[in-house]
């Protein structure tokens, strides 16, 4: 599955994309960043629990419950505000 970053979380973690494939217990968006977190320490800064960020699942907004069997993508991005 492809992992998409935005603005400064890109920065932190240092790429703008990756391919991973998260353990089979991996099952929503929420144990994805979980599971990132323990990637480095770019990872964890800028997915660090308590962090203002929203998530996309094959480019659909989503909660962090929602699940991720199946995705081809997921995307995180810092808040952003519309006009």
């Amino acid at each position: 599955m492809k992992i998409r970053y935005f603005a400064w979380m890109k920065r932190t973690v240092g790429v703008p994309e990756e391919i991973v494939e998260p353990p089979p217990d991996v099952r929503t968006v929420g144990e994805l960043v979980a599971w990132l977190r323990s990637r480095s320490a770019g990872h964890a800064e800028a997915l660090a629990e308590g962090a203002a960020f929203g998530a996309a699942v094959d480019q659909r907004t989503a909660p962090f419950d929602a699940p991720i069997a199946g995705a081809k993508e997921i995307a995180f991005f810092p808040p952003f505000t519309g006009g």
